[in-house]
């Protein structure tokens, strides 16, 4: 027997990484779990371990038919989404003057509007029973970024900076908001999930190069792990006092540090410049 009280999250990109470990770990814990795939072949194996309170539905979220459809099959299936988790992503490794235009687009309709898009499908659903979440998938990268992923770094700031103002405009509506910013994780984001520059320029391979490099060279080798990672998402939106924005990783938590730090040097270093850009009386 499904205890219809059971809490229903609704994941986006589940046949790898966050995703699939996500799930999996929902499903162990005894929730109602709708997983997505752009191929229902790739999560075949997740209704099969969770029986009825498993959905597995196709999705592209940049297909708004498709997500349309999505969302309302998981209603109709189990009456209410109480979280949804904007997991679908890709990279894209180069220096921003090595970037092919029509693949940064790509990863942007993917990154950002995908992730709106599902966001605002889900919403009415959420606002007319005064309660949800929102949790959204970003980056450490989201917050600091580096050379060779510019572009991937301006689709996690766009993440970052649109959930705040969703937060403050759902909150009072009973829907919290959470931001997860990971480091580097053991899954295939750093692999077949990321797509890089194929014409590279020589002056930046000491900066974009090394890190395209470096990011490579560490797939299946990184420190975090993603079944720690999925329990304190767990955790986190269990929560009575949940964060706004969730690191995970030493590495996340040291990089979110130093960004704090180099902000505080500028902005106090050039205070005086800052405050007499206002007129006097102000």
């Amino acid at each position: 027997m499904v205890d219809h009280d059971t809490p229903v999250w609704f994941i986006t990109g589940c046949s790898t990484g966050f995703g699939r470990d996500l799930a999996l770990a929902l499903i162990d814990a005894g929730y109602r779990v709708v997983a997505t795939a752009r191929k229902p072949e790739d999560i075949a194996d997740l209704s099969q371990s969770g029986g009825e309170r498993v959905l597995a539905v196709r999705l592209d979220v940049t297909d708004d038919a498709q997500a349309e459809a999505a969302v309302a099959q998981a209603l109709a299936r189990f009456g209410r989404i109480d979280v949804l988790v904007n997991n679908a992503g890709i990279g894209y490794f180069g220096a921003i003057e090595e970037s092919v235009e029509a693949e940064v687009r790509w990863m942007f309709e993917i990154n950002f509007w995908g992730l709106a898009r599902m966001t605002e499908k889900v919403l009415p659903s959420m606002r007319a029973r005064r309660a949800g979440t929102i949790v959204n998938i970003s980056s450490v990268g989201g917050i600091r970024a580096s050379a060779g992923v510019g572009y991937y770094n301006a689709t996690k700031f766009a993440v970052d900076g649109w959930s705040e103002a969703l937060a403050t405009e759902v909150n009072p509506l009973g829907i919290r908001v959470l931001i997860v910013a990971p480091s580097a994780f053991r899954t295939d984001w750093a692999g077949r999930s990321a797509n890089e520059i194929v014409d590279p320029i020589e002056d930046y391979s000491a900066t974009a190069g090394a890190r395209r490099a470096q990011i490579r060279g560490w797939s299946g080798a990184q420190p975090g792990d993603p079944k720690r990672a999925a329990k304190a998402i767990i955790d986190a939106v269990e929560s009575e006092t949940p964060p706004l924005r969730l690191l995970l990783g030493k590495m996340a938590l040291q990089g979110g540090r130093a960004k704090i730090e180099a902000l505080r040097a500028d902005f106090d270093a050039w205070a005086d410049v800052t405050e007499g850009a206002d007129f006097p009386e102000a």
